[in-house]
């Protein structure tokens, strides 16, 4: 958008119905590409949505950047989250609900856990033992 290409790559069917769909903010993609391209049947200059390996490969670049040795994805965030969650002494069964488990045993070897639940709940003793 700093260069003047701000529009998003919609199909033309939203174009028509919407108008200038593609220059408002809610149509626009949070992770924007830094490449442009031409849209293939309107002919306006766009950017699609960053694709997935170009985070993949900037996180890879800062990992490595920063030192750290073990192996490092996005999916660890996700982990890290979760057990800061379970050693803030939230309960398992709201972690449950925020990481979209349909089961709690899904839960419990997700955050490796199992068998340390009293009442649905984790304390952080209980993560260190």
């Amino acid at each position: 958008m700093d260069e003047g290409f701000g529009l998003a790559s919609l199909p033309p069917s939203l174009i028509r119905k919407y108008g200038n769909a593609a220059k408002q903010a809610s149509w626009q993609y949070v992770f924007p590409s830094i490449n442009r391209c031409i849209h293939p049947v309107d002919g306006y200059i766009s950017r699609h949505h960053i694709h997935e390996t170009s985070y993949s490969k900037a996180l890879r670049s800062a990992v490595h950047k920063s030192g750290v040795v073990k192996r490092v994805t996005a999916h660890t965030f996700r982990h890290s989250f979760a057990t800061k969650l379970l050693q803030a002494g939230n309960d398992i069964r709201t972690l449950q609900e925020l990481l979209g488990h349909s089961d709690l045993r899904t839960t419990e070897i997700y955050t490796h856990v199992v068998g340390n639940r009293r009442a649905g709940t984790i304390s952080p003793v209980d993560l260190l033992s």
